[in-house]
């Protein structure tokens, strides 16, 4: 995975590249000034280290104070950030620092609005692999600050089957059977889309069961005949979900729910950087 430190470098070289030449024929290099990253509309935060990372690579002598913490809920026309230092500095990093902060706080806050939706159950909203490439990490942190949890990192920390697994292997017993004989030391889950297939499943030591674009009438009776069988086998509902039905959904006992638009579908959170 790529260090905060080389997305930095790498999305400053994309937007300064050979130099911000506007500022440079504008703003003396040595005038030293202040400013201000404030809210245009309601959100949470999430992104404060990366802001931090951004303007201290360009001028390490510019003084970032963060006002409001990350996870932390905030009103339209909030002061976030405080800014001092080369007005150059500052104004080379504007646009690269909101990006992250707008793209972060939105997911941040689409996220906590699911969580706040489903108070009161048993259920965990959970995020997934559907990211910005190159930005996994960072955009799975905005999850948790908005109170989400995070589901596998990557390919490489869990074992989940998927239905073009279970294709390839020939049936979910061969590939229950392949997964269990040479990695027994990862977490393992399996996707089913029918109660042919879940029954199968029961019938194996795994760790979690995903219910793949289940109705909401089929997750209850799914998670009901996980529970009657006594096994410790967590249950998660991937597919469809939405604000509207995740309520409904998280009612049914089922005990985490995935939901891809945390992070492929957010809408950014407006805020602006101004020179005061």
């Amino acid at each position: 995975m790529l260090k905060l430190n080389e997305i930095v470098k790498q999305a400053l070289k994309e937007d300064i590249g050979s130099g911000d030449i506007t500022t440079k024929l504008i703003v003396p290099s040595n005038i030293k000034g202040k400013a201000i990253i404030k809210s245009k509309e309601s959100g949470i935060l999430a992104g404060g280290e990366i802001v931090q990372e951004i303007f201290t690579t360009l001028d390490p002598n510019i003084k970032i104070t963060q006002l409001i913490k990350d996870g932390e809920k905030f009103t339209r026309d909030i002061i976030l950030f405080e800014l001092e230092g080369k007005l150059s500095g500052i104004l080379k990093g504007e646009r690269t620092a909101l990006n992250f902060l707008q793209r972060l706080s939105g997911i941040a806050t689409l996220t906590n609005k699911f969580v706040e939706r489903i108070r009161g159950t048993e259920a965990k909203i959970l995020d997934t692999r559907k990211t910005t490439p190159g930005l996994r990490e960072l955009e799975k942190y905005a999850v948790k600050c908005g109170d989400g949890k995070n589901h596998r990192m990557g390919l490489w920390d869990m074992l989940l089957i998927k239905d073009n697994h279970i294709q390839i292997a020939g049936g979910i017993e061969k590939a229950i059977a392949k997964c269990k004989m040479q990695n027994a030391k990862y977490k393992l889950e399996v996707e089913v889309k029918n109660f042919e297939e879940l029954e199968i499943v029961l019938k194996y030591p795994i760790d979690r069961i995903m219910l793949d674009n289940m109705s909401v009438n089929e997750i209850k009776e799914a998670v009901k005949l996980v529970k009657s069988e006594k096994l410790k086998v967590k249950t998660e509902v991937s597919g469809g979900v939405n604000l509207e039905n995740v309520r409904e959904i998280a009612e049914t006992g089922v005990d985490y729910i995935s939901v891809g638009a945390l992070t492929h579908s957010v809408n950014s959170i407006d805020m602006s950087l101004e020179v005061i």
